[in-house]
């Protein structure tokens, strides 16, 4: 093995991310060094890469990574998620995010908003941790990351976003509630939509419809578990008396709100029926603000949930979740292309210009 190996750096949007060498880690106890297998360009990356989200930099971005475990500590022995003994050759994923386990938040249950909080593809190159990010050869896993070894005979084109796009729906269908028999809106069917489709299928729901202003992702929704589609045009009182009319009158149940634009959002408190749950997901870029009544809520029950990051239990929920479902609906399409780690500009440029639900950037 040599001594250095390298990582796309980027230090700013409009600027080329650029191949860097640095030295191999040495490993402290319950830290690990990754292979890189696969990586997948995520929407909040695509944010950063056009300067519409702020990154520290320089910094290697890419957070949905599968690895494989290269070097373990030289004292210790590593676990799973499950209390599994790690091996050098394991395939894994990981949670984005890492978390101190004492601060105010870790205790009170909202881990992923640790004080303290550690993210991978989102930090800083430092002296001590330069490979965080999955544009890289190499990934230095941090002490108390979650580890999942993922199940044989999943392509990686399907296990790529699952510990981000994936993992997060998991965490919103957990927060949303029992879905078994009831009617789920799914606003915006991009890659986190189209999951939340074929998961609310796999809980059960009786009727999943799916919403969206672009007809071919609609007609990708119906792939992927929507009993109905709706396109959104001029006028979104139209959407709201379909959703009347297919429902008899009760609007939805649950709504997950994938999309993040206030419109969608607004439109969504139209869409839900008393004692509905509406979970936003979407909302992490700047949009303006949403007017909403406050009677409006209470009179109606409405019960209103921000998800943002994950704990470790959606992070094992969406391994099992693509496990299971894998064959069943196609999420393989979802990735429209793949590129080597240099060619990793132009992945980013293609996934602009092509609107693609995922890209992908291989290991050499």
């Amino acid at each position: 093995m040599n001594n250095n190996a390298y990582g796309m750096v980027f230090s700013g949007s409009g600027i080329p991310m650029k191949a860097q060498e640095f030295p191999i880690p040495d490993l402290k106890n319950s830290e690990l060094l990754v292979k890189i297998k696969y990586a997948t360009i995520c929407g909040s990356d695509l944010h950063t890469y056009q300067g519409s989200r702020n990154t520290p930099v320089p910094t290697i971005l890419g957070h949905e990574i599968i690895g494989e475990i290269e070097i373990l500590p030289r004292e210790g022995c590593l676990k799973d998620y499950y209390g599994n003994d790690l091996k050098v050759g394991d395939i894994i994923t990981w949670s984005v995010v890492v978390s101190c386990g004492d601060c105010h938040y870790c205790n009170n249950g909202i881990s992923q908003k640790c004080s303290h909080i550690f993210k991978y593809g989102h930090e800083p190159i430092l002296e001590n941790h330069q490979f965080s990010g999955g544009y890289a050869e190499y990934c230095h896993l941090a002490k108390g990351t979650t580890i999942i070894k993922v199940p044989e005979g999943i392509p990686y084109k399907v296990l790529g976003p699952a510990n981000c796009a994936t993992a997060t729906t998991a965490c919103a269908f957990r927060i949303g509630g029992d879905c078994s028999g009831k009617v789920v809106i799914v606003q915006g069917v991009g890659m986190l939509g189209l999951t939340a489709c074929s998961m609310a299928r796999y809980f059960g729901a009786r009727e999943v419809i799916a919403i969206d202003i672009d007809e071919k992702r609609l007609n990708t929704a119906t792939e992927f578990g929507a009993t109905k589609k709706l396109l959104i045009d001029n006028n979104p009182d139209n959407v709201i008396s379909d959703v009347l009319q297919i429902t008899d009158g009760y609007k939805g149940d649950i709504i997950f709100e994938m999309s993040g634009t206030s419109n969608s959002v607004e439109l969504g408190f139209n869409l839900l029926g008393i004692g509905g749950h509406f979970v936003l997901v979407g909302s992490v870029f700047t949009q303006p603000p949403v007017e909403i009544s406050p009677e409006n809520i209470v009179r109606n029950l409405f019960n209103i949930h921000g998800i943002h990051n994950y704990t470790p239990q959606d992070l094992a929920m969406a391994i099992k979740f693509l496990s299971e479902n894998h064959l069943k609906y196609p999420f393989e399409s979802l990735i429209s292309s793949e590129f080597s780690l240099k060619e990793v500009n132009e992945a980013f440029e293609f996934s602009i210009a092509t609107k693609s639900h995922r890209v992908a950037v291989v290991s050499n």
